[in-house]
């Protein structure tokens, strides 16, 4: 890392310095500076060619565990279970008395109708009053009968309605495809993994606006439409895509300023932005060379990438800036510069990869996309940030005032005046019972914390979609649903799995009642469906409604009379599949577990020849999986990048005191960082589990910098005192811009309409900015009890 140049040895190296040849790699770079400089305009011309033809979108699969047992069985027996996966409930709110009048009926299958022909929906298997499969059932004088709910001729007519009436009340769909208040209906959309004109996956930015246009286009027809379902909230993240550009201008401009207020240089600052901006550019532009898109998690990496790329451009232009002040030609310093930083860099460069790397532990695609673009992103930041920018420099330099102000403070150290009164108070850390304070409090607050986070919780804690905000349009409609249905928008799916043409036998049908009467006892479950609960109540109603005949009668010949009539997403064509929906009050992780637990509890009994219990399908289901796969990952994701960042402080400091200095810090902050979780009210999930990686990976940066600096001085013989304040004066300053810099380039997501960016950007800028401060106060004070050191005289 930074060597600190001092002004004894200032004459010698001006002397000397271009007589050093340097490594061949350098002697290479800025022998062909102007090739360089050529080439990297050319790419980045391509790749921003490239970059237009990049594509936002994401598919159901790679936001789910595919690998985890749960999803593994719902894949298994995904072709009988269509509509339990991706799906869209699209309620139709009257503004009248109740639906049933002829305005909106029609006003129901003109929206039926248009959602029938949108590209990517399973039409066999659409469901609403308008489609031939909702269906009724009765028991008469001549047996049972039964049909479409909607009449057959029906014809808006005050007798029709009536009869709808009757058909909806004997259908059962009341609670399920019709409010119990009668003021509002479903139409229930599951939707295909690909576009059958196209073959391409569903395009879901050009569905959720072919949805808007149709709420739009009947909003003033007295109706109000209201849109749930993974589809959506997919294309509410892509329309949020705009406000996502906005706020990295917005970030571009906040760390450009604070870059500036430090060098008060124009043209090395410009410098910085640019190089970093081409990074982003390079990044986006090899995505769809390499067959990658961006999705609403992905998205996010090329913030990062332009603050990491603007941090470590800010050591690369101080080192220069220094240098200068030193009397050194612009070229010499560039070329001394790229000498002393680039190993350096390329070591903080690595451990900012590893951050991203061990993502791929996540057994979730969409995380492990975004580990690998983030992966390209570090990768272009190595010859953009760490061999362009110091290029570039040696043609611009920086301005005279910009250099002779860099060294202000240590010309002014060495000439006896007073030490910067910031300075001065770190430098008592190094003093033991200075740091026995320090370190005390660091303990304390450590403590403090870990006690807090052992209330964190695995999972999302609010209800509706965690990845809108509360009051979002789609919350507001998810809140109207599960307020107005007994069938809530969180639905998980138990397969129980029997012999073939066994799902109606008593042995399986009083298992799967006795499953759901334990179920429906736990807080979180509002209702169950299944053929049992269907087979009690078709046996009431085949004895005149007798509540002691509501029960699964053990009687195959009556089972069987009562299984024909059955809706058939209630069992599978071969009939050794019984699906029993379980409709949960909200998706938090309690919920979840909750009735995870029960039904594994269960299984573990019951399971035998004739039926077993299978986990899990439908939405909650899946997010109950990604719950468990988020638990598993997050300590052993913690393990692999902590393991990595002591493997390369070791690397670099070939001394385990100094990893312990360096790494003590991390840790305080990453327990902190739980603390924060749960006073925010965040739970572990996908969008928060990379944050720890991340604020890990690059947080070493600050150590790096720092230590390195100290440890070369006291190999010097220098006492702790004088190393550190020397570290200080040469890095002291650019290590609390880059600490602010990332701090300033994530801050601004706090204000995204999307909510896990929001908590992303809280919770790096958190650690942001506590990794610098441990690395300025923690790592001092432990240094005066590790490393060794020559006592002041």
């Amino acid at each position: 890392m930074n060597q600190h140049i001092d002004s004894s040895m200032h004459a010698e190296l001006i002397a000397s310095v271009e007589a050093q040849e340097g490594s061949r790699l350098e002697r290479m770079l800025f022998g062909n500076r102007k090739l360089i400089v050529a080439l990297c305009a050319v790419l980045t011309l391509l790749f921003g060619w490239t970059a237009a033809r990049l594509e936002f979108n994401t598919s159901f699969d790679s936001m789910i565990p595919t690998h985890h047992p749960f999803i593994a069985n719902y894949l298994k027996h995904k072709d009988d279970l269509k509509g339990l996966g991706n799906t869209l409930r699209i309620v139709v709110e009257s503004d009248g008395d109740t639906i049933f009048d002829p305005g909106y009926m029609e006003t129901l299958k003109g929206i039926n109708d248009r959602v029938f022909l949108l590209p990517g929906v399973d039409r066999s298997y659409m469901k609403s009053l308008w489609t031939p499969s909702t269906a009724w059932i009765a028991v008469t004088e001549e047996g049972l009968e039964g049909g479409p709910v909607m009449p057959e001729r029906y014809d808006g007519s005050a007798q029709s309605l009536q009869k709808l009436r009757v058909n909806i009340e004997r259908s059962g769909e009341i609670g399920q495809l019709v409010a119990p208040d009668f003021k509002s209906t479903i139409i229930s959309v599951p939707l295909l993994d690909t576009d059958a004109r196209t073959g391409k996956a569903i395009d879901y930015g050009e569905l959720s606006q072919q949805l808007e246009k149709i709420r739009a286009d009947y909003a003033g027809k007295h109706v109000r439409v209201r849109i749930v379902g993974f589809a959506k909230i997919v294309g509410d993240l892509i329309d949020s895509v705009s406000a996502i550009l906005g706020f990295f201008c917005v970030s571009v401009l906040i760390v450009t300023a604070t870059v500036y207020t430090y060098t008060r240089c124009m043209r090395s600052t410009s410098l910085v932005v640019l190089c970093s901006l081409v990074a982003v550019i390079w990044q986006l532009g090899l995505l769809p060379l390499l067959g990658f898109h961006l999705d609403p998690y992905s998205i996010l990496v090329p913030f990062l990438v332009f603050a990491i790329g603007m941090s470590h451009g800010a050591q690369k232009m101080n080192g220069v800036m220094q240098d200068i002040g030193r009397g050194l030609h612009r070229l010499t310093a560039a070329r001394m510069t790229f000498r002393r930083l680039f190993i350096a860099g390329l070591t903080a460069l690595v451990c900012d990869a590893v951050g991203f790397a061990v993502l791929l532990v996540i057994d979730i695609p969409a995380i492990r996309q975004l580990a690998l673009v983030a992966s390209i992103g570090v990768a272009v930041l190595i010859f953009t940030n760490l061999i362009l920018l110091p290029i570039l420099l040696s043609y611009t330099g920086v301005s005279p005032q910009a250099a002779a102000r860099s060294l202000r403070h240590e010309a002014e150290a060495s000439e006896g005046k007073r030490k910067q009164a910031l300075w001065r108070w770190l430098d008592l850390l190094t003093v033991r019972r200075y740091a026995v304070i320090a370190l005390l409090l660091g303990g304390v607050m450590g403590v403090a914390a870990y006690v807090v986070s052992l209330e964190l919780k695995v999972g999302d804690l609010d209800p509706g979609a965690p990845e809108l905000r509360r009051d979002s349009r789609y919350n507001r409609d998810s809140a109207y649903l599960t307020g107005h249905y007994a069938s809530s928008s969180d639905v998980l799916v138990v397969m129980a799995k029997t012999p073939v043409s066994q799902c109606g036998s008593y042995a399986a049908l009083a298992a799967a009642d006795a499953l759901e009467m334990r179920l429906r006892n736990l807080p979180g479950v509002e209702a169950t469906l299944s053929l049992a609960g269907f087979s009690r109540k078709m046996s009431a109603a085949l004895n005149e409604g007798s509540l002691a005949w509501y029960e699964i009668v053990p009687n195959q010949d009556t089972l069987n009379a009562v299984i024909v009539k059955a809706p058939r997403d209630l069992f599978n064509q071969a009939c050794n599949l019984l699906p029993i929906f379980v409709y949960l009050k909200d998706h938090k992780a309690e919920t979840l577990s909750g009735t995870v637990r029960t039904i594994e509890q269960f299984a573990v009994t019951h399971n035998g020849p004739q039926i077993s219990f299978l986990l899990a399908a439908g939405n909650a289901g899946i997010e109950a999986a990604t719950n468990i796969v988020v638990q598993e990952a997050n300590r052993a994701m913690l393990l692999w990048v902590y393991g990595a960042v002591i493997l390369l402080s070791f690397v670099t400091f070939r001394s385990w005191r100094a990893v312990v200095v360096a790494v003590l810090p991390l840790m305080l902050t990453s327990v902190m960082a739980e603390a924060l979780m749960v006073q925010l009210g965040m739970g572990v999930k996908v969008a928060t589990l990379p944050v720890t990686a991340l604020g890990v990976g690059i947080g070493i940066d600050y150590a790096l910098y720092i230590l390195s600096i100290t440890l070369a001085a006291l190999r010097r013989g220098a006492t702790l005192s004088d190393a550190y304040y020397e570290a200080l004066q040469f890095t002291g300053k650019v290590v609390m811009l880059t600490g602010l810099t990332l701090a300033f380039g994530v801050a601004t997501w706090a204000w995204s309409p999307i909510k896990f960016q929001a908590d992303m950007g809280i919770l790096l800028a958190f650690m942001f900015v506590w990794n610098m401060l441990g690395a300025l106060i923690l790592l001092p004070a432990l240094a005066s009890f590790l490393l060794p050191q020559r006592r002041s005289t």
